[in-house]
């Protein structure tokens, strides 16, 4: 039994996905559905958890300053709603939850960054996620060519009337 629930949970796991770890300055990029739309949306901030590291089910939390409210925010890793995690900073930290952070502002809540390989940390290729990124952009294409074929189209029509009334305007002068 423990060996077909691994298998249903590695069905779920993605490929690849980024080392995240606590202290972490990141951006995610999340795919939010409105109505029959879908946009790419960024959240940047402080990861203050990490939960379930080598599970399907890992979540981190990230937190940022917005207008002057803390906003907290988690994310499931292996969901096919995150589409990317890029970590920006890495900074050095002690515990694996850093609740002390939101009592922080200014100056006190900054942390101290350390050294490492950015494109090695972030390089993470997943073909599957390339292909729907790609296939988002060319559907963006698609709909802004189609919509400037509409305009050219309506302007040709417009064109045709206006030779039309010319033509009426010159028969009864």
């Amino acid at each position: 039994m423990p060996d077909l629930i691994k298998e249903i949970d590695a069905s779920f796991k993605k490929k690849a996905v980024v080392d995240v770890r606590s202290g972490d300055n990141v951006r995610v990029h999340q795919k939010i559905r409105e109505g029959n739309k879908e946009r790419i949306q960024v959240f940047q901030g402080l990861v203050i958890r990490t939960d379930l590291k080598n599970s399907h089910t890992s979540r981190i939390t990230v937190r940022r300053i917005a207008s002057g409210i803390g906003v907290e925010k988690s994310f499931l890793l292996h969901s096919p709603l995150v589409v990317k995690v890029e970590v920006t900073k890495r900074s050095k930290v002690r515990r694996n939850y850093l609740s002390y952070m939101r009592s922080r502002t200014g100056k006190s809540a900054r942390m101290t960054g350390i050294d490492f390989d950015k494109e090695a940390v972030n390089a993470v290729h997943d073909e599957a996620l390339e292909a729907e990124e790609t296939k988002l952009r060319e559907e963006k294409a698609a709909e802004a060519s189609a919509k400037a074929e509409q305009k050219a189209k309506e302007q040709a029509e417009l064109d045709a009337k206006a030779a039309a009334v010319e033509a009426s305007h010159k028969q009864t002068e």
